[in-house]
This record gives C-alpha cells, structure tokens and sequence, in this order.
C-alpha cells in the first residue's frame, strides 16, 4: 500500500543533508524577522522570537503577515507625523 503523500527522490534535498541550505531573504517582514528560501531545495524557514530558524508553516506565515502589517502602520504613522 502507498502512501498518499509519499515525497519524489530530489538530489537537491540530500545536497542540503549533507552541505546544508543556501539561504536567501525572500521577504523583510520587519528590520529584525525576515523570511527565506532555500535556493537548492526550495524549503522556506523564518526567524523565530528566540532568534533561530524553523520552517515557515502556515502558523508562522499568518503570524509574520499580522507583524508586517502592524510594522507598516507603526512605519507610515511615524513618517506621517515627522513632516
């Protein structure tokens, strides 16, 4: 029996086993959190509020997209009153 999400060989994966990731920024969600990809497996990882890296779930996706947001307004706000 199969399973349904059963993953393809990639060498791309086994590359980044054994020399690890090639990571890139993908998008700045403030000065200090920022998103990345990988850009020989393609896996996305994130800054985490301790400072390491964990892979970029829906969770932490969600969360970064709430903090941009508010980063923009705090930004705009602060921009808007200086003039």
């Amino acid at each position: 029996m199969k399973k349904k999400n059963q993953k393809l060989f990639s060498f791309a994966e086994v590359y980044c086993n054994l020399f690890g990731h090639k990571l890139k920024v993908s998008k700045n969600v403030t000065n200090h959190i920022h998103e990345y990809t990988c850009e020989k497996c393609g896996i996305e990882m994130t800054d985490t509020a301790n400072g390491f890296l964990a892979k970029l779930t829906p969770k932490f996706k969600e969360t970064n997209d709430y903090i941009a947001k508010i980063y923009k307004r705090r930004k705009q706000r602060r921009y808007a009153n200086a003039t």
